[in-house]
Formats: C-alpha cells, sequence, structure tokens
C-alpha cells in the first residue's frame, strides 16, 4: 500500500475512533444523568411523607432559623428535609404573637408573625373542596387549598422553588384579634353566628368576607422568605393582557419566543428553562394567573423563578387551559431533568404522590378525587405536548441538559480582578456554561461550603456573586 493511502486510511479510521468515543462518551454521560435523576426520584417518593413533629431532637436551632439556611439561589429548600415535619408543624401551632393586614395585592390575605418573630401568610379558606370556580381560568377567590398542595406538587416535581406552606386552624377571636393591628380589627364584623373579616386589599370588599365556622377558620400558612433575600418583581413575558377583546403578543404571533429569546434575562442563564417548567407546574394544577413573577434581587436572571401565590389553581378540575403551556410549545424547549420527572409519574404515581404528601396536613384531605385525577390528565397533555416538539425538531433540539458535573468546577479556570475593597479576594471566571446549566452545582458547592469542608475559601456573599456572573 503506498504511502499516500496509508495516510489517508489513518486519517479515516482516526476521524471513526473519535467520533465512536465521543458518541460513547455522550451517551454515558446521559446515562449516568438519567441514572442519577432515576435515583433523585427514588429518595423524593421515599421522603414524601410529612409528619409534623413538635420538635427538633439533633439541634439547638429554631425551626426558622433552619428554614432560614436552607435557601440559596436555585432553591427554597434542599433535597433532603428531616427538618422539614418539625418546621411544618411549628409553622401549624406556633403562638401568633401579631397580625396585621396582608402586603399588597388584589386577594384577601393576612400577615401573621409567630412565636420567635417569624412571619407567615395566612390565606382563609373561601371554598369547600368539591366547589367548582366557573368563568375565566384566573376566576374566583384565592384557594387556600391550593397553595398547600402547589407546594407539595413542587416536592413532588423536584424544584424546591416553592415557600414552604401548611395548612391551619386559627380561632379568631382568641387567637387574631387580641393581637391584630387596628387596621385588621377594624375589618372584623359578625356574619350570624360566625366571626369574618375581609382585610385591605385591591378586590376586598365588606360585602365580601371571608367568614370562620364559628370563631374557628381554616386555612393556609406560607413561611416569608428570609429577609436578607429580598425579592425582585419581573413581569411575566407570556402574562395575559385581563382586557376583554385585547390579546397579548403571545397569543397571536407564533415567532414570540424567538422574540423573548433575545431579550435579557432569557437570552442566557437558566431564566428561560424555569419559564417552561413554571408553566408546567401551572398547567399542572390549573393556574393562569401568573402574569408576574419573583426572582431574588439584582440576580441578572441566575436564581431561580420563585414559585410564589399558586393560589389560582385547582380551581375547575373540567377546564384544562392549554394557553398556559404556551412557554413550552412555542418554545420547544425542556429540561431534561424536568421530562425525565414527568415520565416516571405516569400512570397514577403523580396522584399517589400528591395524596401522600399531604396525608398529614392539618387541613387533609387537601384536595378533592376530581381535582387529583385532572392533575394525572394533565400529566399526560403535557407529555404528548413535549412528544410533538421531539418529532417536529428531534429530542437533541427540545431535551436540554442543563446540569454539569461539580468536577467541571473545580477544574483550573482564570482569575478575574480583586473584588474592590477586598485585595485578597478575586472574582472566579466560571465557565459561562454554569449560568445556562441552571446554577444546580454552584448552589450545592455553595450548601458544601457551608456545612462541609472550607477548603474553598469563599463566603456566602462571595458564592452569590458568582452565581451573578
Amino acid at each position: 500500500m503506498k504511502l499516500k493511502q496509508r495516510v489517508v486510511l489513518l486519517a479515516i479510521l482516526l476521524v471513526i475512533f473519535i467520533f465512536t468515543k465521543v458518541f460513547l462518551i455522550d451517551n454515558l454521560d446521559t446515562s449516568a444523568a438519567n441514572r442519577e435523576d432515576q435515583r433523585a426520584f427514588h429518595r423524593m417518593m421515599a421522603g414524601l411523607r410529612v409528619e409534623l413533629v413538635p420538635k427538633l431532637d439533633h439541634t439547638l436551632q429554631s425551626p426558622w432559623e433552619i428554614a432560614a439556611q436552607w435557601v440559596v439561589p436555585r432553591e427554597v429548600y434542599p433535597e433532603e428535609t428531616p427538618e422539614l415535619g418539625a418546621i411544618m408543624h411549628a409553622m401549624a401551632t406556633k403562638k401568633i404573637i401579631k397580625a396585621d393586614v396582608g402586603y399588597k395585592g388584589t386577594q384577601l390575605k393576612a400577615l401573621l408573625i409567630l412565636e420567635g418573630g417569624q412571619k407567615v401568610v395566612f390565606k382563609p379558606k373561601r371554598y369547600n373542596r368539591d366547589y367548582v370556580v366557573e368563568g375565566e381560568p384566573y376566576a374566583g377567590y384565592d384557594r387556600h387549598n391550593a397553595e398547600v398542595a402547589a407546594f407539595h406538587l413542587d416536592r413532588i416535581l423536584g424544584f424546591r422553588r416553592a415557600p414552604l406552606v401548611v395548612g391551619r386552624f386559627v380561632n379568631l377571636r382568641t387567637e387574631i384579634k387580641p393581637v391584630a393591628t387596628e387596621q385588621l380589627l377594624s375589618t372584623f364584623l359578625t356574619v350570624g353566628n360566625n366571626t369574618c373579616f375581609y382585610g385591605k386589599c385591591y378586590y376586598c370588599r365588606e360585602t365580601e368576607p371571608a367568614c370562620a365556622d364559628g370563631d374557628t377558620m381554616e386555612g393556609s400558612v406560607t413561611l416569608w422568605l428570609p429577609d436578607v433575600w429580598p425579592l425582585q418583581k419581573h413581569r411575566h413575558p407570556w402574562g395575559r393582557t385581563y382586557r376583554e377583546g385585547k390579546l397579548a403578543r403571545w397569543e397571536y404571533d407564533e415567532s414570540y419566543c424567538d422574540a423573548v429569546k433575545k431579550t435579557s434575562p432569557y437570552d442566557s442563564g437558566p431564566r428561560l428553562l424555569d419559564i417552561i417548567d413554571t408553566a408546567v407546574f401551572d398547567y399542572l394544577i390549573g393556574n393562569a394567573d401568573r402574569h408576574h413573577y419573583e426572582s431574588f434581587q439584582d440576580d441578572e436572571g441566575a436564581s431561580m423563578l420563585i414559585l410564589l401565590d399558586n393560589a389560582k389553581s385547582f380551581g375547575n378540575p373540567s377546564l384544562d387551559e392549554r394557553s398556559i403551556l404556551a412557554p413550552l410549545y412555542q418554545c420547544c424547549i425542556i429540561r431534561v431533568s424536568t421530562w425525565n420527572r414527568l415520565n416516571y409519574l405516569k400512570n397514577g404515581v403523580l396522584k399517589s404522590a400528591l395524596q401522600s404528601a399531604t396525608a398529614h396536613d392539618p387541613i387533609s384531605p387537601v384536595l378533592s378525587e376530581p381535582h387529583l385525577d385532572a392533575a394525572e390528565q394533565r400529566l399526560l397533555s403535557v407529555l404528548a405536548t413535549v412528544k410533538q416538539c421531539t418529532d417536529q425538531f428531534g429530542p437533541d433540539a427540545v431535551l436540554v441538559e442543563d446540569r454539569m458535573p461539580l468536577s467541571h468546577l473545580l477544574e483550573p479556570c482564570p482569575f478575574g480582578p480583586a473584588v474592590p475593597g477586598h485585595p485578597d479576594l478575586v472574582v472566579l471566571q466560571l465557565p459561562g456554561l454554569l449560568r445556562q446549566r441552571g446554577l444546580q452545582d454552584l448552589q450545592q458547592l455553595h450548601r458544601w461550603h457551608l456545612h462541609g469542608p472550607e477548603g474553598l475559601g469563599i463566603g456566602g456573599d462571595e458564592m452569590q456573586s458568582m452565581g451573578n456572573g
């Protein structure tokens, strides 16, 4: 064989070898990621049932301190939460030391301060479990039980982006009125033999109070996020106009997602994938009212989209508002981890998981049977929507792998300039891929630093700065 032919043959063999190696490594990485997703799912299912227990045996910290330490840029609570039952027990039972009107908004709520100084938001019961809210998908009062169910769905999906919520019974006469501010107290009244209040909000009216059963009122309690994590409000790119006859651009422009992708913070980082996750979450619970959303302040698109205010959910089990999924079917992308989790929840697993997760809540049963069945049917619709996307564009374009092994963070990388005022500190120039991958590994690194070895020498504030770019 001539030398030229040998060189050509060697080149061909080299190309085949490289492609084979890349393909095999890619498949191995994908298989490893899928196996980790499956293990994470089994861990979630094993720890799903939360029994409310009165005390923490292994720590001197208060439940409020533990919950505050859980919060990091990409999650409100960690994957493993052995203290969750004690924290939720405290939320459901701790003495109320102050009660005030709720923060600004359209719906009735009260701001309570529990023993130990923890703020919570109380949303009162308005409907029985089997009541069906007719009309627009965002019609009706807030549903307190929807807040409880949505929190547990957030756990089931593995997002961990919703503040903690638990049901609670309060005695308005003995627990609320004695510690109520004048502003809240002025909204109390009696209807028949029932104590009622109407609070202060955009739609709050004296003619439409929330009434207790006698003096005892059922409601939900949402844990206030720590003040060290101030929130920033954003207009949802797929928000509705709420005006009859006036459509939002996404409702008529089929290329709308392309425009969104060119706009900050959706042009880089995890935010657009968070929007897709949120669309799936909202569709499963029937929430068509997410016109705005919150993230942590000054995050430049790097922190999570926080799943706040989920009470306009589980209103009508017969209504499947497909437009909630617009971010998914217009962008045709979804996280691989989300796709895997949704597939694990098929064949009745989602319904069973919701029942198990909420079984020990003080207001259980949280959801009626029709709402549980509706969530099951909506899950199938989500899976079918993703299937349509993969059929049209291929799985490689639709299923986005957003994780990065920890080793990628620890590989040598260039250092940036010194931090002003701190000459001993420098800004690590982490790969741009990190933010595109959702900061999942950065948050784990952050927690490892706080609770484990301190070899990295990077403090919490500096770690947050790294997350911001």
